[in-house]
């Protein structure tokens, strides 16, 4: 792959995962956060599993729970938890929340024995300082905080399940049926706690299109695409770009105001991110990688 070719298609990929946070919370003005997830995985999922109708399939009891479970945590814990912490912070503040989950994996594999270069510490300690500057400095830890904290921690063990359970499927049938067993849920317990109601109109229409077609299916399929035609440690380094392209097309779209601090603490955040990332881990065979990562940060 070319080196242009590269640099666009990791942009586009890492700019359609930033998009989604802003473009969530627009969706929310329509209907009620776990609702806008449950339509969006509901529908990516069953169109994407339509694509792979030919591809081998699950089978047994075992393969559909291990899915559900994936489903559980990385479309209902991730999406839902992300998309309630914009009920009380901005959508940019809740993408550098949930950016941190790379830096909790490294914190997961010293617990289980992995060892680690310096330069990937010191980038975890760069991330999380990046954290307490974004919202220690105006003093206050409200639900949305919290939600978005949530949802960071469901992304690390998501990304944990991926890892142990990926090779006994084939990709894209498993974003898939993970993605619709996930919106099921997300429906089911909206329609439970939320009760729903939707403000049908072409506003909602194209959020909803962007979320289906550009920042699941498109997306899904151009990051697995890099990480197969590319170094996936090198490649996911770049995943530091999401909550740059979330804080300005928050700006844009939503005309959120951002405190000098969210800047400060975004930048180091990011920067610890890259420093987690760059150039792999000693021993990739055996730690908790981010390679399966954002297969929808979607």
């Amino acid at each position: 792959m070319s080196i242009l070719k590269y640099t666009v298609l990791v942009l586009l990929t890492t700019f359609l995962m930033g998009t989604a946070y802003p473009v969530s919370k627009l969706g929310m003005m329509h209907t009620t956060p776990l609702a806008l997830m449950g339509i969006r995985f509901v529908l990516a999922g069953g169109l994407l599993a339509m694509f792979s109708a030919k591809k081998p399939q699950p089978k047994g009891a075992k393969p559909w729970l291990q899915i559900a479970l994936l489903g559980l945590f990385q479309s209902v814990g991730v999406m839902g938890f992300t998309s309630y912490s914009m009920r009380w912070i901005t959508s940019g503040e809740s993408a550098i929340i949930s950016s941190t989950s790379p830096l909790m994996l490294i914190v997961w594999g010293a617990l289980m024995g992995t060892a680690y270069r310096v330069r990937q510490w010191f980038g975890v300690a760069i991330g999380f300082v990046g954290v307490v500057i974004t919202f220690g400095l105006h003093m206050s830890f409200d639900p949305g905080t919290a939600f978005a904290f949530a949802g960071a921690v469901c992304f690390t063990v998501a990304t944990l399940i991926i890892n142990r359970i990926a090779p006994a499927f084939d990709k894209r049938v498993l974003a898939a049926y993970q993605m619709l067993a996930g919106g099921i849920m997300l429906l089911a317990i909206s329609f439970a706690g939320e009760k729903p109601s939707f403000d049908l109109n072409a506003e909602f229409a194209l959020v909803v299109v962007w979320l289906v077609v550009l920042c699941s299916i498109v997306q899904f399929t151009l990051w697995f695409y890099l990480l197969g035609s590319s170094d996936p440690a090198k490649t996911s380094s770049f995943l530091f770009l999401v909550p740059v392209f979330s804080v300005l097309c928050s700006w844009l779209l939503l005309g959120e105001h951002v405190a000098w601090y969210v800047y400060v603490g975004g930048a180091f955040t990011c920067l610890g991110i890259f420093l987690v990332n760059w150039q792999g881990k000693i021993k990739p065979q055996s730690e908790p990688t981010a390679r399966y990562q954002c297969q929808e940060e979607i």
